[in-house]
């Protein structure tokens, strides 16, 4: 009779159809050992019985059903879900850098170098899997794996598996696979390098156990960086932009030759671009998601839309640690390019190898010595001949003899940056190497006599490295052991075939022919019939001469399973230093963890300005001397400044005297030609290498439209002319004096500065023609000297004042303009590390001449020109008075309308003078530009206008002019 059911057992036979609920399916049931190899088989990228890769969902799976007797259903998924997020983290990783490589364009050097150094560390990760795998296989029989055992061996590798993903997901936007994608390969190298710059910042103060992710960081970073850093190195020390899928931080404009004037400004620019600010963040956040995997949620804003400020607007493409130095490095590049472009010796790339290293060789020393040991060797570097000094001071010396000959045998130090140091230089020629790195093996020595050796011809093996023939490079461990082997390697010993040994078929054939049997016994291929004796001689010589070129050629290399080709064969001016670091960064702890800024400063930038300095102090050296740049500056001051008194002074007299009859000047033939005989009969004609190097042409009122166009005031004028606007003080106005500056100086002295040049340049001859025509004014009044008359002395004191403005201002031009402003430009020279610097400070000269001539377009000098303006005009109607009187003036009528235009030309000089004595003595002004009260001080000469406590002495529009005697002219104006 059976027992009666429980509650319990009826209410599980109502939902079970008589199957037990705590009765598992007994073929699901397994046990720790197969769930830990299924757990790092997982690990490993792979699917196994238990454990599977689900296509739909893009992660590892747990298989439905399976249990162990002594864990809970809860306990037992809670465990494996660890090991199933960590196996998905690397097998996402996988699958992205796998789109990556397929993906419709090729990927760039720098995302490139970003997924290798991803797949080198998902690699090391799952062969820490793999280890672990091994030694569950070897101890099966000794121990029982646990998978509580496994995630605490385990808990490292998981963690790196997420925090790789993490990285990966993070750096690569998803809108790089789009075929129609706006992001550029500058934005995304960019974008890669930003952000390991900031995650390297992050996790460089390194807590308990972080090690591994800062190790991480700095591989990829490093990694990621090593292209950028090729391409800086090939611009910076030979002049060449080697960027061809156009990752660098600047492009060249084609279009643009080095002989063009424009070369400086438009050759090389930063890139910049006008992305989509939403498209492309929704690109960059668009990454794909899975279900565990999701709670890693990426940034709310990119690197790239981050650098966006808003919709449309110009984004610079430049890493965040290049800004500074980004002007620098374009404007090294192409001072190299001219000193290049004029046939200079390379001397100028060479002297800025530090030991013959690349930069990334000098970067990957000077950072494993940093991370690995803390020490800060940049300052060797930076003075080269400390190098050796710096290697031996970290190795040890003892003396030997080897045939009779003194050597100096330095033992490698236990720090790594010091064979990779010996070997790197070795590599490079500098010292005769036995490799201290060669296919997994460590030697540890190398031998240096002196600071160099001189390589022994007759060793076949003194060169060591040998990129032509990377066989003889890998394999010198083995040459060196088994040197009784060079004899059958060499190439002229086995180059002809053993002789044959066919004697009976040769007795054979020529039997009853003795002659012919004597003649020839056997085969020889080393002396055979087809040779004459000299070609046989000319063959061993060949043969003898490729054998020194290419010694061993038959040798095949010995390579192991895991040996990493680039560690082995250099790829074109490098060496396998790069490889070699980065497998180093991989393998030890890192002693001391640095901020980037630190070590981009102490390991890059720094070698960076070095070259950059070099280059700038040649190209200085080239300016001042070859080019002669200051005697074309002197060319350019005494043709523009008027400094030359001589050199356009009958060309002046000759224009002068034009406008004074009412011609015009709009014959470019005959003003050239006015030119040329100046130039040709000047005492200053041996300033200008030939004549016609200067001409001048007519713009026909251009200069006046662009000056308004640039907000520049137009001169003032009198209200009243003798003659039309085109002979008034701005007749000279339509004059345009060029100047053929010689390349490369056009680089400095280009069109823009030219045209600076001509407004000063305009400005000065109105001051020299109103001193030439006060000059002849007061030529005519001195003739008339008999009359006595108070008018004729009213017409004497305010010649005297127009002619003392004229001459201080003259004067202060001389003294301000022609001499402070050039003694300011030499020193400014003599200071310049740069062409960038020279440019600058020749527009800084060309600014401040324009100021003290007043011919800028601000309000304050716009102000000040106008009544300086108006003032040379007045001096052009008081010659025209004066010339009306003294040729024939002596009707009534025409004399009461000159000295109505005296007293009008004398109201609008006072009214200018108090103006311009108020403006200029404005203490603000005066502080701000010193040269200010220099011109008030001339011009209000012993307090002539103004006092002391800043009051107007002769108050504009008073009917009497005091003199300086205290008598009154009385002002007969009426």
């Amino acid at each position: 009779m059976e027992a009666p059911q429980s509650l319990i057992g009826k209410l599980y036979n109502s939902y079970s159809d008589g199957l037990h609920f705590a009765k598992p399916i007994s073929s699901l049931r397994t046990n720790e050992f197969d769930l830990v190899r299924n757990v790092l088989q997982i690990l490993q990228g792979f699917s196994s019985t238990m454990l599977y890769w689900d296509e739909l969902g893009h992660r590892f799976r747990v298989r439905s059903g399976i249990y162990v007797s002594h864990l809970s259903h809860t306990s037992l998924y809670h465990v494996l879900n660890q090991f199933t997020y960590a196996a998905t983290c690397l097998k996402m990783v996988e699958s992205r850098i796998q789109e990556v490589k397929k993906s419709v364009r090729p990927p760039p050097p720098t995302l490139r170098a970003f997924c290798c150094s991803i797949s080198t560390w998902l690699t090391w990760l799952r062969n820490g899997a793999l280890k672990e795998e091994m030694k569950v296989v070897d101890s099966c029989s000794l121990t029982t794996p646990t998978l509580l055992g496994l995630s605490s061996s385990l808990s490292s590798l998981c963690a790196g598996a997420e925090f790789l993903f993490q990285v990966v997901q993070e750096a690569i936007p998803q809108a790089y696979d789009e075929t129609d994608s706006p992001i550029s390969a500058t934005a995304i190298a960019v974008h890669i390098l930003n952000y390991l710059y900031k995650k390297l910042t992050e996790v460089c103060l390194v807590q308990g156990g972080e090690e591994d992710a800062y190790r991480m960081i700095l591989h990829a970073f490093v990694s990621t960086l090593l292209p950028y850093i090729e391409g800086l190195d090939s611009w910076l020390y030979e002049g060449i932009l080697d960027d061809p899928f156009e990752e660098m931080f600047f492009h060249a404009n084609k279009r643009i030759a080095v002989e063009e004037s424009e070369f400086w400004e438009k050759s090389y620019l930063l890139r910049s671009a006008k992305l989509d600010t939403g498209r492309v963040t929704n690109s960059l956040l668009s990454i794909k998601q899975t279900n565990d995997v999701s709670r890693k949620e990426p940034n709310d804003v990119s690197g790239l839309a981050k650098e966006k400020g808003a919709n449309g607007r110009d984004l610079d493409l430049c890493p965040l640690f290049m800004k500074e130095i980004a002007r620098d490095i374009i404007s090294a590049g192409k001072s190299l390019q001219l000193v290049q472009h004029t046939r200079m010796t390379s001397s100028v790339s060479a002297s800025g190898r530090i030991a013959g290293l690349s930069l990334s060789e000098i970067f990957c020393v000077t950072l494993s010595a940093l991370i690995g040991y803390g020490d800060h060797i940049s300052e060797y570097f930076l003075k080269e001949k400390k190098i050796v000094p710096l290697v031996k001071s970290f190795t040890g010396r003892q003396k030997v003899e080897r045939s009779n000959e003194s050597f100096q045998e330095m033992t490698c130090s236990d720090k790594e940056w010091c064979k990779f140091l010996v070997d790197t230089m070795a590599q490079k020629g500098k010292a005769n190497h036995i490799s201290c790195h060669a296919l997994g093996e460590e030697v540890d020595s190398f031998v240096v006599e002196g600071d160099e050796l001189a390589l022994d011809g007759n060793d076949i093996l003194s060169l060591g490295f040998r990129p032509e023939n990377p066989a003889i490079t890998t394999s010198q461990n083995f040459l060196h052991a088994n040197r009784d082997a060079w004899g059958p390697l060499n190439l002229s010993r086995e180059f002809f075939l053993p002789p044959l040994n066919d004697e009976g078929l040769r007795q054979a054939i020529f039997n009853g022919s003795a002659g012919s049997f004597v003649a020839t016994k056997s085969t020889n291929y080393t002396f055979g019939f087809q040779f004459g004796e000299s070609e046989r001689d000319r063959l061993k010589e060949d043969v003898t001469f490729l054998e020194e070129l290419f010694p061993f050629p038959t040798l095949l290399p010995p390579f192991q399973e895991d040996d990493h080709v680039s560690e082995v064969f250099p790829f074109q001016e490098n060496s396998t230093l790069p490889s070699r670091t980065l497998n180093w960064i991989g393998r030890v702890e890192p002693r001391n963890t640095p901020l980037p800024t630190v070590i981009l400063q102490e390991c890059l930038i720094v070698f960076i300005k070095k070259q950059a300095d070099c280059i700038g102090r040649n190209i200085l050296s080239k300016l001042l001397s070859e080019w002669r740049l200051l005697e074309e500056l002197e060319v350019l001051r005494a043709i523009y400044l008027l400094g030359s008194g001589d050199l356009l002074q009958h060309f002046l007299t000759v224009v002068f005297n034009k406008l004074d009859k009412g011609e015009s000047l709009d014959d470019d033939f005959e003003l050239n030609t006015t030119l040329q005989e100046s130039i040709r009969y000047s005492a200053d004609a041996a300033l200008l290498s030939t004549p016609d190097s200067l001409v001048v042409s007519v713009t026909r009122n251009n200069a006046a439209i662009e000056d308004d166009q640039r907000g520049m005031p137009l001169p003032t004028s009198t209200p009243r002319k003798s003659r039309g606007q085109n002979f008034g003080i701005d007749g000279l106005d339509s004059l345009m004096f060029t100047y053929k500056v010689p390349w490369p100086l056009e680089l400095i002295a280009n069109t823009e500065a030219i045209k600076k040049y001509n407004q000063v340049m305009r400005f000065l001859l109105k001051v020299r023609r109103a001193k030439f025509v006060l000059d002849k004014a007061r030529r005519w009044m001195w003739k008339d000297r008999s009359s006595a008359s108070i008018n004729r002395k009213h017409h004497w004191l305010l010649e005297q004042k127009l002619l003392h403005f004229v001459d201080a201002f003259h004067h202060y031009v001389m003294d301000r303009v022609y001499h402070s402003a050039w003694g300011e430009l030499c020193e400014g020279l003599a200071a310049a590390r740069s062409l960038d610097e020279v440019i600058e400070i020749h527009e800084a000269y060309l600014m401040s001449i324009q100021r003290q001539c007043f011919a800028v377009p601000e309000k304050l000098w716009a102000l000040i020109a106008s009544r300086i303006n108006s003032i040379l005009g007045l001096a052009l109607d008081f010659y025209s008075v004066q010339q009306t009187l003294s040729s024939g003036g002596a009707v009534s009528a025409i004399k009461a309308r000159c000295e109505m235009e005296i007293n009008r030309i004398e109201k609008q000089f006072d009214d200018c003078i108090a103006f311009l004595v108020r403006i200029l003595s404005f203490k603000l002004n005066v502080g701000q530009f010193p040269h200010l009260a220099d011109l008030v001080t001339r011009i209000n000469y012993n307090h002539f206008y103004m006092s002391h406590n800043g009051s107007l002495i002769n108050a504009p529009g008073s009917n009497a002019v005091p003199s300086k005697s205290g008598k009154l002219f009385a002002g007969q104006r009426d």
